[in-house]
């Protein structure tokens, strides 16, 4: 208390605080850590003593839940002091999901930083009232820095000095001579694909578009598992994680089982498998399953469910590649904002979480109907409320039908054109793809 008032602080949002850093420890605290939240941050001495626990429990890299978080308390003496175990499953109850993490965090720092503002100033104006009257130049220079050093934290250091960013620019050269032409990302497995882009690159936000039916959830996936389940021999599989908003998991890993195994699933639905056929299966069954592939196929997720989640599984794994099956379908945060306002913040966070993990994500993305009204090969402007689409991604494949089809052409037969709308580091063009449509694979083109 000062002068009769009590010091600004938000006891909900420190309990909301708290309560996603137990429900998802290794994210929640790591930001918290970023913006610079400590102990005392916390107003209550109850809530600073079970975050004081949580980052012990952090840098021992111990998991953690309420029971963990019960012992570290007990062993630190103040579990009975702060409520006992009551007050800890209580409090990770609060909430269901980290979704205002972000929220909680600005709040809880916004109060400390005015609590620690309001002692400084409120230090600073007795220290004038017992002035000695000598070195009044010092006196001032120090209460500056005291100021300045509260609004030093208000901010989480992100801007580098150039000479690291060089540094990391002439590696990447270096890389890049030394591999000869060789694909500096991530391969796609299609072979004029990786020629015209050298792969898909970390931080990348890559938008695959299409019309209904034209496979663009088939080609995402082949392309996922030529991540997951590499052909080069000797060649180990990297992370993958997919949210499939449409399909079901067991819908995609029947899709992804099929194709593998190169079984027609029409014949799987008429009970037809000839023996040859099902011991593909069993053996695609068992490379999938040992695959390092994680399907979620929540139905309703906002952008910031879908980043933490994220965050969540590439603490653990260390993705590689991150797919988004597809951007018109995931929530906004506010459903009463329009709706082009909430898939820029949609596709805002999309691009962001790339350059979170570090990790190209690609989202696929519905095209409007202009191409097929003026029958022409799609472009840009045809991505569904396309403005921030088109800005934020760093490359854009539009899957078409091929430009010699006929006009009762709707789904790519034997073979579709993948058009390079955009591509911030390399050339546009496009690139042909032969499509088995009874295994819903495409493959390399060929004559």
């Amino acid at each position: 208390m000062l002068a009769g008032r009590e010091m600004p602080h938000s006891l909900d949002a420190e309990a909301g605080l708290l309560a996603c850093c137990i429900l998802d420890g290794v994210d929640s605290i790591s930001r918290c850590l970023e913006q610079k939240i400590v102990p005392e941050a916390f107003y209550s001495p109850a809530h600073r003593a079970i975050y004081e626990a949580l980052l012990s429990l952090n840098e021992r890299k111990a998991a953690i839940d309420t029971i963990l978080l019960c012992e570290e308390l007990k062993s630190a003496g103040t579990l009975e002091s702060i409520g006992g175990p009551a007050f800890v499953i209580e409090l990770s109850n609060r909430i269901a999901t980290t979704a205002h993490l972000g929220h909680f965090i600005e709040i809880v720092r916004e109060k400390y930083l005015l609590r620690r503002l309001i002692k400084t100033a409120t230090s600073a104006v007795e220290r004038c009232f017992n002035f000695s009257q000598e070195g009044l130049e010092d006196f001032i220079q120090e209460i500056e820095q005291e100021i300045f050093k509260i609004s030093e934290d208000r901010y989480s250091d992100s801007a580098r000095p150039i000479a690291d960013s060089v540094s990391g620019a002439v590696n990447i050269i270096h890389k890049l001579l030394e591999r000869g032409g060789e694909l500096s990302g991530l391969s796609t497995g299609f072979k004029d694909l990786d020629t015209m882009t050298f792969g898909l690159h970390p931080q990348e936000m890559i938008v695959l578009a299409a019309r209904p039916s034209m496979g663009k959830t088939s080609l995402a996936m082949n392309i996922a598992e030529a991540v997951v389940l590499p052909k080069k021999p000797g060649q180990k599989g990297k992370p993958v994680l997919v949210f499939s908003l449409e399909m079901s998991a067991e819908q995609l890993a029947m899709r992804m089982l099929t194709c593998r195994a190169r079984v027609a699933a029409g014949r799987l639905r008429g009970g037809f498998a000839t023996r040859e056929e099902q011991e593909r299966l069993a053996q695609a069954a068992v490379e999938l399953k040992t695959a390092p592939l994680w399907i979620d196929d929540s139905g309703q997720l906002n952008i910031h469910e879908l980043r933490a989640k994220a965050r969540r599984l590439h603490s653990r794994h260390k993705l590689a590649l991150i797919v988004i099956d597809y951007l018109q379908l995931i929530a906004g945060t506010d459903p009463r904002v329009p709706r082009e306002q909430q898939i820029a913040e949609i596709s805002r966070g999309i691009k962001i979480l790339a350059k979170e993990l570090h990790v190209p994500v690609i989202v696929l993305s519905q095209l409007n109907r202009e191409s097929e009204k003026e029958k022409r090969q799609p472009r840009l402007s045809d991505l569904r409320e396309s403005g921030s689409i088109e800005q934020d991604a760093d490359l854009v494949l539009l899957l078409a039908r091929p430009k010699d089809a006929k006009d009762d052409f709707s789904v790519a037969t034997d073979h579709a054109d993948l058009i390079i709308a955009k591509q911030r580091n390399g050339p546009v063009g496009e690139v042909r793809l032969t499509f088995l449509r009874e295994i819903t694979r495409f493959e390399n083109f060929a004559e």
